[in-house]
């Protein structure tokens, strides 16, 4: 049986161990240049051996069991709690849907999330997205309809991450507010708003 450390490590392995050590500079646990030191050792990790170097003093749960592909998740949790997560492929909520209180986008390596609200029933005045995208070439697209406001003063912009949102007019009497909060690490989260369908 190959050991684990002689394993050929995937994107998917060096993206994970990727994604732990920005975790670690958030908690504090290394330092930002650290961090750029260690991600370049994770892009480059051949095996998972390498990879359990550039990460033997972090705590860490399983990180580099052996994966199968990745895969994009869509559930709505026991706390109506929409996910839409994906590691690397393309997932929608799109269409005729009910919009919940709180949602989550998270989006990595050449991810993309597209939410679009312009169909959708909303009950409620304000809803808030958590975002996240964690890795180069991300992108999560939010669609809503003119009049309604998306505001963005609670994400955290790191490195390269950018959030590009700019209203067309005020908000409606009608109009629900779209709260983001989470962080954006690179990549960008694009604000979309689309007159409703005659």
């Amino acid at each position: 049986m190959t050991d684990h450390r002689e394993v050929r490590a995937s994107d998917y392995d060096r993206e994970r161990v990727a994604e732990m050590l920005r975790v670690a500079v958030t908690e504090g646990r290394i330092t930002l240049e650290e961090l750029d030191e260690r991600v370049d050792g994770a892009y480059t990790a051949r095996t998972l051996g390498d990879l359990d170097d550039v990460i033997a003093d972090l705590p860490r749960s399983d990180v580099l069991s052996p994966a199968g592909p990745t895969a994009a998740l869509v559930t709505l949790s026991g706390a109506d709690v929409l996910q839409l997560h994906t590691r690397s492929g393309r997932v929608e909520q799109v269409g005729h849907w009910v919009v919940p209180e709180r949602m989550s986008a998270k989006a990595g390596r050449w991810g993309k999330v597209r939410i679009d609200f312009t169909q959708a029933q909303c009950p409620h005045r304000e809803v808030v997205l958590d975002i996240e995208i964690t890795s180069w070439f991300g992108d999560i697209v939010v669609v809503v309809p003119r009049g309604w406001r998306v505001r963005d003063e609670d994400v955290l912009r790191r490195w390269l991450g950018s959030v590009h949102n700019h209203p067309p007019v005020p908000l409606a009497p009608d109009g629900v507010t779209v709260r983001l909060t989470g962080y954006v690490q690179t990549g960008d989260v694009w604000v979309r708003y689309r007159r409703a369908a005659t």
